[in-house]
């Protein structure tokens, strides 16, 4: 192993939907009777798993239908989440944020309580099994779309369930077709209740995306790499302290730099800006933290001595470490 892989304890960027093996979608659909695009786990990765010459982000999230459309009962919620966190703990993870839109699975018949409630459970089951060896926490994420009801209801069941697992609230889905200027009903609900957040920003659309999710209140910065693009913006990032949540992988199949030899990363670091390295989808994007910190170790020449600073970043920025 890459010494530098072990550097990936820590992940606070990480999607459920998107992190959930083709085996484990597999035993869902087969108890549920549940007819797939393939029946073995080698013929369903393709519909998981994004191309690594994927065109955009708008066909990374193809790969999320088929997860959603297991994730519609409390006992499929609890078992995938259950299921994840022994997966990160195995990994060597000491401490992750996941996060999930719990508007997405309430298809059957659930309520956006009842969707929370159910990860919640599979992490308690796996933090008990597991003796503390990690802690999982629950980012609720609010969607892009002309779903501004669903998105309040979101954001007050974050503030139900802030400090009984849940950290914070999101917004997530496709910035570019979206943009985050629309979704400042959000978060003032957000603000005056006292629910932290942070916002998807800086992706699939520029710098003006995070200086609105900023103007917002946004405390973290999911992605951020188009700030590079600002000068301006770079400054305000470090002088405020705001981390940036970078996924090299995902931010690589999304577009959102055409290669790692283009990749911000160090430069952010240069800056002062507070940046940390994170998984994003482990499944769509085939990786995980420890596995992005080997891929910036090999192929971007990162240091031990920054994956330290990475490492503390990450741990700094954690909404309840």
């Amino acid at each position: 192993m890459d010494r530098i892989e072990s550097y990936g304890k820590i992940d606070l960027h990480l999607h459920l939907d998107g992190s959930l093996p083709a085996e484990t979608i597999l035993g869902l659909a087969r108890k549920d009777h549940i007819e797939l695009a393939a029946d073995t786990e080698e013929g369903l990765r393709p519909y998981l798993t994004a191309r690594a010459d994927c065109e955009d982000l708008n066909e990374y999230l193809r790969c999320f239908h088929i997860p959603q459309v297991i994730l519609q009962t409390a006992e499929n919620l609890r078992i995938a989440s259950c299921e994840l966190g022994r997966d990160l703990e195995e990994k060597g993870l000491s401490y992750a944020e996941v996060r999930f839109a719990p508007q997405l699975h309430v298809l059957r018949g659930l309520t956006q309580e009842e969707a929370v409630q159910a990860v919640l459970d599979g992490f308690c089951q796996v933090m008990e099994e597991r003796r503390g060896r990690i802690r999982l926490k629950a980012i609720l994420c609010c969607m892009r779309g002309k779903n501004c009801t669903a998105n309040m209801e979101t954001v007050l069941t974050a503030a139900r369930f802030l400090g009984k697992g849940v950290v914070a609230a999101d917004l997530a889905g496709a910035e570019g077709l979206y943009p985050t200027r629309d979704f400042g009903e959000e978060f003032a609900l957000a603000r005056r209740l006292g629910v932290p957040f942070t916002i998807h920003a800086g992706e699939a659309d520029g710098p003006e995306s995070i200086w609105k999710a900023l103007e917002f209140g946004a405390v973290r910065i999911g992605h951020g790499v188009r700030a590079v693009e600002d000068e301006a913006l770079m400054r305000e990032l470090a002088q405020r302290g705001i981390p940036l949540e970078m996924c090299p992988t995902s931010n690589l199949q999304t577009k959102a730099v055409n290669s790692l030899t283009d990749y911000p990363l160090r430069n952010f670091l240069d800056r002062g800006i507070r940046v940390t390295v994170n998984s994003d989808n482990m499944t769509v994007s085939d990786t995980w933290a420890g596995k992005e910190f080997a891929l910036l170790s090999r192929e971007y020449g990162l240091t031990e001595e920054e994956a330290v600073k990475l490492l503390k970043n990450a741990k700094e920025a954690a909404f309840e470490m």
